[in-house]
């Protein structure tokens, strides 16, 4: 089978034309042999934090490989050099703009030819892996005799997370090494695996500390090395009949949470490997036809973009710092789900956190739930324990005194909110920082009692906490720059995304939020049912409805939203509904009582079925006014980029991923249609729908510069 792989992909090759190689010594790779006549082949991609395999890379590693086997040492290792870790995966920038499939899969033939020929060195090979092993980089272990890993190595296949399935050749090698249900989940899913489960599932050969590497690496290349084999499961499972009743026990569990008209790539994954495994030789062609067609999808495109946007929005937290975080203690106020869950995050990321509050209960019911966040995110119970004891109940609050970082997290009301500021003032150490996590009550208003106005920064995390990337990091008229940039460092130092907005109503998230919240409220009132609303947005793509979003933001926390952003934004917003006030004052206010729209039990709501199939003016009413408001706040300067606009709904809201937010999505329908659609539901249901005066602008720069990324 094997030969017959070469056989095909040679004459591949030759229908091609020989691949360009550099001359000279190796830009990428440093290549040396040891006492013992072993080749040490060492990636340190040029010009680069961290390894990934690029057109000119795997040319590169083609040359090596050539010249290897004509030199034939003992063995081969092939290490990182970079401390990041093995290889990240693919260079993601060469996946941008493709549009050609058949261009894409003849870029795939040669690279499947470049894994092939390592593959099958006559030496023995060994991958020696620490740090991240990731797409790309899991393949060419892959293609290695055996893998050795080092105790902090990570092991997964994310291509999913980019519309796309693993393309060299990690599909046939993976379920053909590992027992093939595991393989196909961790493929599906884009999940990591420590070394320790790699190792169990087959995947390595050794885990080993950094100290043992060498003597490890003479065990495998001498014979002493026990190699794992594929188990006789292995063979059951990838039997034709069982692969058919697994793919599809696997479409079904995929559905759940990726549709397949959405997310196509772990379908074709299944479907791939219900017809191909086992067949390595068949699947290795199919796996490159089948990536290079997913390439050019607007999914693939489009979540390739997002990627971009998060290492863009990454790049916010530098500054003057540097992007150096000089907060090591937060002090947080108010330990209810948004107060409690901050300092959770804060704690787990190595901070030292104390939380107060007026009574000790809330307190208690925070740190219960640090310790079921701990325990699902933490793999190690001791460090587990070294969390909890970062996180410092505080009923006194003494903890203001010695902190960098004073989070506020009480209701949203003025008054209450400058009275605690009040109380915290004078006993602040210079040069700390006063954050309010204020979701709409502008900063210009919050600063005015406040003796250093220059310190207040706002910064608004969403909810969940631990779920959602985003953290707004709100700037005002009287704000210290410095300040500032130390806040968007504390931001990225706690592995969030910051977004620097101008204080605004509601700033830019809770803007564009509030009319898809009020509009599903508008839609009750018309008697629609709450299910078939939420049906809307999911068959558009959301993550959940906007009735199910509002209980899980709290009904409460929703009515002083909206209610705040009217009162300053006037009639463009429609009031609350009674009914909806009355259910807040009943206490029914949805996930965190237990009772709103919907029962909740256990954290889910507890849903039916859609009693009605949405329609899609339903979809537009919901989904276009956040296009609209997101524009005008382009249009007033909140936020200055249109592709950070995009990626701060996405990580704030959830905002479907695969259409590339609210801006691009208006983009890839054409600008002048969504500008139509608005006006004629403004003609229908009223001015909440007028478009805003910012489209022409943003038209205009979409003629004349094309799409931004």
């Amino acid at each position: 089978m094997d030969s017959q792989i070469m056989d095909v992909l040679r004459d591949r090759v030759l229908e091609l034309g020989p691949a360009p190689v550099p001359g000279g010594s190796y830009r990428h790779f440093h290549l040396t042999r040891d006492a013992d006549g072993i080749a040490w082949l060492l990636f340190d991609r040029e010009g680069a934090s961290a390894n990934s395999l690029s057109t000119g890379v795997m040319e590169e590693l083609d040359k090596v490989i050539s010249a290897l086997a004509s030199e034939r040492p003992a063995g081969l290792v092939i290490r990182s050099a970079k401390p990041s870790g093995f290889i990240a995966g693919a260079d993601i920038n060469e996946f941008r703009g493709a549009s050609d499939a058949h261009q894409v899969e003849t870029e795939m033939v040669r690279a499947h030819a470049v894994i092939y020929r390592l593959e099958e060195l006559k030496l023995p090979t060994v991958a020696v892996i620490h740090g991240f092993c990731l797409g790309g980089g899991l393949e060419v272990a892959l293609a290695c005799n055996m893998r050795i890993a080092i105790d902090n190595a990570r092991f997964g296949f994310p291509e999913v997370m980019l519309g796309l399935h693993p393309g060299l050749g990690g599909t046939a090698r993976f379920t053909e090494l590992v027992n093939p249900t595991e393989a196909m989940t961790l493929m599906l899913t884009g999940k990591t695996i420590d070394a320790r489960r790699a190792r169990s599932l087959g995947l390595v050969d050794a885990v080993t500390q950094e100290r043992h590497v060498r003597n490890a690496v003479k065990d495998a290349i001498f014979g002493r090395l026990k190699r794992v084999k594929p188990g006789a499961l292995n063979g059951v499972l990838n039997f034709a009949p069982v692969r058919g009743l697994l793919a599809n026990r696997m479409r079904s569990e995929t559905a759940k949470a990726a549709p397949r008209e959405h997310y196509p790539a772990p379908y074709a994954l299944i479907d791939l490997w219900e017809k191909h495994g086992g067949d390595k030789v068949a699947m290795l062609a199919a796996e490159r036809s089948s990536f290079a067609k997913l390439m050019v999808t607007p999914t693939a495109q489009n979540l390739i973009r997002v990627f971009f946007l998060r290492e863009q929005i990454k790049k916010l937290a530098d500054g003057a710092n540097s992007g150096e975080n000089t907060i090591k203690h937060v002090h947080v106020i108010g330990a209810g789900a948004m107060g409690g869950d901050i300092a959770a995050w804060c704690a787990n990321q190595g901070l030292r956190v104390t939380l107060a509050d007026m009574k000790a209960e809330p307190i208690a019911g925070a740190i219960k739930r640090a310790a079921e966040l701990f325990g699902k995110i933490i793999r190690k119970p001791t460090e587990v324990r070294d969390a909890l004891d970062r996180l410092i109940p505080d009923m006194s609050g003494d903890g203001v005194a010695g902190a960098d970082l004073i989070i506020e997290a009480v209701p949203e009301k003025l008054d209450l909110k400058q009275k605690v500021y009040a109380s915290l003032e004078p006993k602040m150490k210079p040069g700390a920082i006063l954050a309010t996590n204020t979701s709409s009550i502008p900063l210009q208003d919050l600063r005015t009692t406040l003796a250093s106005p220059q310190r207040l920064v706002g910064l608004h995390f969403f909810n969940p906490v631990s779920r959602l990337q985003l953290v707004e990091v709100v700037s005002h008229d009287a704000a210290d720059p410095q300040v500032l940039s130390a806040a968007r460092a504390f931001v990225g130092a706690i592995d969030r995304l910051p977004l620097p907005v101008k204080s605004s109503p509601g700033f830019l998230v809770n803007r564009a939020l509030t009319p898809y919240m009020l509009e599903a409220m508008l839609m009750l009132d018309e008697k629609v049912d709450k299910t078939t609303i939420d049906a809307a947005a999911e068959k558009f793509g959301m993550p959940m409805g906007p009735i199910e979003l509002a209980d899980q933001v709290g009904l409460d926390i929703c009515l002083a939203v909206g209610d705040m952003l009217r009162t300053r934004m006037g009639d463009s917003l429609p009031a609350a509904p009674d009914w909806l006030r009355n259910k807040v004052a009943k206490g029914e206010l949805g996930r965190k009582t237990g009772r709103g729209f919907y029962e909740w039990k256990d954290g889910k709501a507890q849903k039916t079925p859609a009693l009605a199939q949405p329609t899609s003016d339903m979809i537009d009413r919901l989904i276009l006014p956040m296009s609209n408001v997101c524009v005008a706040c382009l249009r007033e300067g909140i936020v200055d980029n249109a592709d950070v606009v995009d990626g701060a709904m996405i990580f704030g809201t959830g905002y479907a991923p695969f259409r590339g937010g609210p801006l691009n999505y208006a983009r890839s329908r054409g600008v002048a249609d969504v500008v139509a659609t608005l006006q004629g539901l403004a003609n229908r249901f009223g001015d909440r729908f007028k478009p805003d005066t910012g489209w022409d602008d943003f038209k205009a720069s979409v003629v004349d510069n094309g799409p931004q990324s």
